[in-house]
């Protein structure tokens, strides 16, 4: 099946934030998404020089929504978890061009 109504949005936080970022995405409209366990990796020198510490271990959170929430959801991500703030990460979506077996919000059809 080829469709054009979805994006896959990708949030990769510290560990331990992604379940608040999908709290936030599901009141977007957002169904469900996978967690992935993964680790960080940087330049320690320039970290050093910015004063910052690097958290390695990470969370990436996929989601696939319909194109119609996807700016709902990175701004909400965006807002409510100050991406630059605690949960120091990033969001970004990307387009798919394929689905296959999705719940969609469409009621079913029942025979008559």
């Amino acid at each position: 099946m080829v469709t054009n109504d979805h994006e896959v949005i990708f949030a990769i936080v510290d560990a331990g934030f992604a379940e608040d970022v999908m709290d936030i995405a599901r009141e977007q409209g957002a169904r469900g998404g996978t967690i992935l366990n993964a680790r960080g990796v940087a330049n320690q020198e320039a970290a050093a020089f910015f004063g910052i510490t690097l958290h390695t271990e990470k969370e990436i959170l996929m989601m696939v929504v319909e194109k119609s929430i996807r700016d709902g959801v990175l701004n909400a991500i965006y807002q409510r978890m100050g991406m630059a703030g605690k949960a120091k990460g990033i969001a970004f979506s990307l387009p798919v061009s394929d689905v296959a077996g999705l719940a969609t919000h469409e009621p079913e059809k029942h025979p008559e």
